[in-house]
């Protein structure tokens, strides 16, 4: 028998080395080598016959369609692209405590066809206290506490369920390695059996991933690229809304979101987020201004705010939650050079309401218009949204689905929206709301302030 030795895998491509280097030499990246122990000889791995077959072309292949599963969580589906696709893989991912296995059993006991939950993290009799928190009963849901992947291979084949769900990966175990559970190699190998078991069977997989305090997928990142789908569950502890956003999707749009609230007994869907991501104020307040963005095919309306204030303590201060710092400057920048703005010696701070972040290019409008109005201490019309890009010589530009931006903006009741002069839109789709077009942000300033 082989004596015990250290090898170095790198956690970005998997690639073996016999000693620790600072740069990977197959995926060149830094740092990335992690150390495992290989206990004796590494048992042999178990052969199969591959499919045999003849090249063609590519339209004489039969499509077989995508037969989904329609899920009871309607934001599940959104975020999914319409349904859970038979035999694809879908990795959760997400910061300790945030919700994911809630938000898996939840979805679990509220499935009408068989399903099979794997924990390895908790007993049967801790998964049950949560399910009766949540209040919800179930025949044809079994729980299972197993880190061995053949123990749940066997579990899946006794038991025939429709959909698998695995909390979570890093637990996991193969015989085919010696090496300790959650390294590289171990997470690797589990996963592509799983990915195997669900291709073969056409059954859905769910795998629960946890995170690095970087905020990545901990273990190797060719597991984001196996699976079918990444979804990252998102949001701030001290804030009851969470996020499920989706990062890959194979079978829909890679830029979906789904939210949720909070409670006691488990997590509610949230049908019309638009109503409570803007705050109810009895007065008009400055530096505040409400984007019509867009999440996927999901129009929302958001609240920016901004507090812009004389910076007594040297070093001007510029923070921005929910929103992307680098973007935050080069809006200040267009507004000083661009437009005359003197905010070079002010502290800027912008917050998006209710935890969430967005990209959407959309928002720029929006930004600058909560800033001048707390630079000039005057508040905006509370019925006056705003859906732009700003671009670096302090044009405004053009964003895509503008039709559904203002049809939200006009359905929860907005008098005016405010766009770029360079969107087209079909007028008699517009109703209920004025839609003012701009070129410059100069003709904003004026029509907002005068």
């Amino acid at each position: 028998m082989a004596k015990d030795k250290k090898v170095y895998v790198c956690r970005n491509c998997g690639a073996n080395f016999a000693k620790w280097l600072g740069k990977c030499s197959s995926c060149e990246q830094w740092n990335t080598l992690d150390e495992e122990l290989v206990l004796g000889t590494p048992k042999t791995k178990q052969s199969y016959t591959p499919k045999t077959g003849n090249a063609m072309p590519v339209h004489m292949v039969k499509s077989g369609g995508e037969q989904r599963a329609i899920l009871p969580d309607e934001e599940l589906n959104r975020v999914l692209g319409g349904g859970l696709v038979n035999g694809s893989v879908v990795l959760l991912g997400g910061e300790p405590g945030i919700g994911k296995s809630t938000l898996l059993l939840q979805f679990a006991l509220r499935f009408t066809k068989r399903l099979l939950y794997i924990s390895g993290e908790e007993s049967e009799a801790q998964i049950k206290m949560r399910a009766e928190r949540i209040g919800i009963e179930n025949e044809n849901c079994f729980v299972l506490t197993e880190t061995n992947l053949e123990q749940i291979i066997h579990q899946f084949n006794e038991v025939g369920p429709d959909i698998l769900i695995i909390d979570s990966i890093q637990t996991l175990h193969t015989n085919l390695l010696e090496s300790s559970p959650g390294t590289v190699s171990q997470v690797r190998e589990c996963a592509s059996g799983l990915i195997k078991l669900a291709k073969e069977s056409q059954v859905p997989v769910f795998l629960v991933g946890h995170i690095t305090k970087d905020g990545a997928i901990a273990g190797p990142k060719i597991l984001e690229h196996m699976v079918d789908t990444v979804l990252h569950f998102e949001g701030d502890r001290h804030h009851t809304y969470r996020m499920v956003r989706a990062v890959k999707n194979r079978f829909g749009g890679s830029n979906e979101l789904g939210i949720y609230e909070m409670h006691a007994a488990g997590l509610r869907e949230v049908s019309n987020p638009s109503e409570i991501l803007i705050s109810q104020k009895e007065d008009n307040l400055g530096g505040i201004a409400i984007c019509a963005s867009m999440e996927g095919m999901r129009p929302l309306l958001i609240e920016v705010q901004s507090l812009v204030s004389s910076a007594v303590y040297g070093t001007p201060q510029r923070n921005g939650t929910g929103f992307d710092m680098r973007r935050l400057n080069m809006l200040l920048a267009v507004l000083e050079k661009r437009c005359g703005f003197r905010l070079g010696a002010h502290d800027v701070f912008i917050n998006i309401a209710g935890g969430i972040r967005t990209e959407d290019p959309a928002i720029d409008l929006a930004i600058v218009a909560a800033i001048l109005s707390s630079y000039q201490t005057m508040s905006l019309p509370s019925k006056s949204a705003f859906a732009a890009e700003v671009g670096l010589s302090g044009e405004i530009r053009a964003v895509s689905r503008i039709e559904q931006r203002i049809a939200e903006a006009s359905k929860l009741g907005f008098d005016e929206i405010i766009i770029s002069k360079f969107n087209k839109f079909s007028s008699k789709d517009v109703k209920g709301i004025k839609v003012i077009q701009f070129a410059k942000i100069e003709e904003v300033f004026t029509y907002l302030f005068g």
